[in-house]
């Protein structure tokens, strides 16, 4: 490792650092408070959890403050008994449980996941999630979801078919159409009006409160990795922001889709068509520690649309799987982020692709990390390899170069100036070192992306972690150290010997002397405290890179023979004696005269 190659590394540190600062996680919050539902039919349970009233502008609460049904018309008169009656319908992955008062879903159940406690993962109920479908009704506004229906199922084909009605009095209706397939995680919606004309007069509004439950080990970080999105008919994706914790809010004209999206699950509503418009709002209220964020939406259902028959929409609750999202809707898994462009591209196409192959065939995602790992550092062995032979031509020219300092003494701008001829004459390219390590760059970061968004990895165990999405935790500490937090990560601790046993194998070959060699033993300790909350995948595949990159470097210091190197420099500089000079190298030269000389002159 040269100066230049040591620099390089110390750029790349720092912007790590930059980057963990602003994306890291922060410091670890009692755990979440349990929850209980209400599962069986009947009426609604009396007792409701501790959540405060809805304080976000335009937030739909259970009592929304508006007449349900105008007493001025008969027109939504029904006959219809106003007690609640359950319907429960499941498929292979989720449970859903619907209501005839107001013909919506009240709970959902994703039935292959599980909470941090290992209880059933029970998206939203009625506790953290209220729904209205207001209507103009005579000049006043009713919520369609507070009125009550008649129930049907049917079965078309392989799909259970959910129909609810409300009939008036002069024989219009109104119904709520749901569809559930046998398998998977969406559920087509539609919305039929007939005979019903003064329902008709402006677009519906569906307002959602949806009070995002905490589900993970880490709440804080699972805090964070969540937002409101939305996607416009121009095709832009917004969101209200991840990161944000007071309140925020956002309006929009035609969207495509809404999106409730947290850490690992995603909750959406999706329009065939479009929604006319939006108008969102997310906060965090850190008292509450069982709830990831409180979140409220309204979009507008075009009343064309529903005129036409055509008020067709999908509901999505399912997990933040990449290949699934991509079929539930335009850009849907832009939800999961996985980095800037040129990393956002190494994850979709080289990451993402080579994991999920390799799950397949493999079913401990700790193997499969390892030769993930494998794979990536075999594709990367000619970057190594050059990378190597750089270091080993800086060694070899070392006792020239310490000749060059004892010459020139402490005049450092000298000291380059004759470092750069000696380098011409050699042959070396000083930057042929960093580049290798630059190239590498968009497959280091893509990691910091990939593995805190996998959920395959969420629960899944590995040697003495028991899941591999979050940190793995050997020992509490009696009190939490800034930066570091409250537990002790053993796989973050591999990882930091792992990394210091590089750099002092590296710096056997290394010219670097002083204060910037002692910076490489540094920066391992420096990611130690801020890995340490990390999901442990992350911190396990870099001890494990670490580990195949010095039995990587063991065998090519067995193919790089450092006689050979130094008579090819010396054969070099034979060729470039009597070589003239290019304009480029004049160019740095005159700038390097220029600066020496403009140095003298302040003297």
């Amino acid at each position: 490792m040269d100066k230049n190659q040591a620099t390089g590394l110390i750029l790349i540190s720092i912007m790590l650092l930059l980057y963990f600062s602003y994306f890291g996680s922060q410091p670890e919050v009692p755990p979440a408070g349990a929850t209980t539902t209400e599962q069986t039919g009947g009426d609604t349970p009396a007792s409701t959890p501790a959540i405060p009233p809805a304080t976000l502008a335009g937030q739909v609460a259970d009592n929304p403050g508006i007449n349900p049904v105008a007493p001025a018309t008969d027109s939504l008169t029904t006959t219809a008994l106003e007690k609640e009656e359950l319907l429960v319908i499941e498929n292979e992955d989720i449970k859903i449980t619907f209501t005839t008062l107001g013909a919506r879903i009240k709970e959902v159940v994703l039935k292959d996941y599980l909470t941090y406690t290992r209880e059933p993962l029970i998206l939203l109920d009625a506790e953290s999630s209220h729904m209205a479908l207001l209507a103009n009704n005579a000049g006043q506004q009713v919520d369609l979801m507070k009125l009550p229906y008649e129930v049907s199922k049917a079965s078309k084909a392989d799909t259970t078919v959910v129909t609810f009605t409300l009939t008036n009095t002069r024989g219009g209706t109104l119904q709520h159409i749901y569809k559930i397939p046998p398998a998977g995680f969406r559920v087509d919606y539609s919305l039929r009006v007939t005979n019903m004309d003064y329902l008709l007069g402006a677009d519906f509004t569906l307002a959602w409160r949806n009070n995002l439950k905490a589900f993970e080990k880490d709440p804080v970080n699972s805090r964070i990795k969540t937002s409101v999105n939305y996607y416009t008919l121009d095709g832009s994706f917004e969101e209200l922001g991840e990161r944000a914790s007071d309140l925020t809010s956002a309006e929009a004209g035609s969207i495509k889709w809404l999106a409730f999206k947290q850490q690992f699950f995603t909750t959406g509503f999706i329009a065939k068509n479009r929604f006319s418009r939006l108008i969102a709002m997310q906060e965090v209220r850190e008292e509450f520690t069982d709830i990831d964020k409180f979140t409220s939406a309204q979009v507008g259902l075009p009343v064309d649309d529903i005129k036409l028959g055509k008020g067709d929409y999908q509901f999505f609750f399912g997990p933040n799987s990449y290949p699934l999202l991509k079929k539930v809707a335009p850009d849907f898994e832009l939800n999961i982020y996985l980095g800037w462009p040129p990393v956002n591209l190494v994850n979709k196409w080289i990451i993402i692709p080579i994991f999920n192959w390799l799950k397949q065939y493999i079913n401990n995602f700790g193997i499969v990390i390892i030769i993930l790992v494998l794979i990536i550092k075999l594709a990367l062995s000619p970057l190594s390899y050059k990378s190597y032979l750089s270091m080993a031509k800086m060694k070899v020219m070392k006792p020239e170069l310490d000749e060059l300092k004892e010459k020139v003494g402490d005049d450092q701008q000298k000291f380059q100036q004759e470092q750069m001829k000696l380098y011409q004459q050699v042959g070396v390219n000083p930057l042929s070192g960093c580049i290798p390590m630059l190239l590498q760059m968009p497959i280091l970061f893509a990691m910091f992306y990939f593995f805190p968004s996998s959920i395959e990895l969420r629960q899944e165990p590995f040697l003495w972690a028991d899941d591999l999405s979050t940190y793995d935790s050997i020992m509490t500490l009696p009190l939490t150290i800034p930066f570091y937090g409250n537990h002790v990560s053993l796989f973050v601790l591999l990882m930091t010997f792992s990394t210091i046993l590089y750099t002092w194998s590296n710096n056997q070959m290394s010219t670097v002397q002083g204060p910037m060699k002692s910076m490489g033993y540094m920066m391992p300790v420096i990611f130690m405290f801020v890995l340490n909350s990390f999901p442990a995948a992350l911190s396990f595949y870099y001890f494990v890179a670490n580990i195949i990159t010095f039995g990587q470097q063991m065998v090519i210091r067995r193919f790089v023979n450092e006689d050979k190197i130094k008579a090819i420099l010396e054969e070099n500089r034979l060729k470039n004696k009597n070589k003239k000079k290019s304009k480029f190298q004049l160019r740095i030269e005159q700038a390097m005269k220029a600066s020496e000389q403009a140095k003298k002159g302040k003297k």
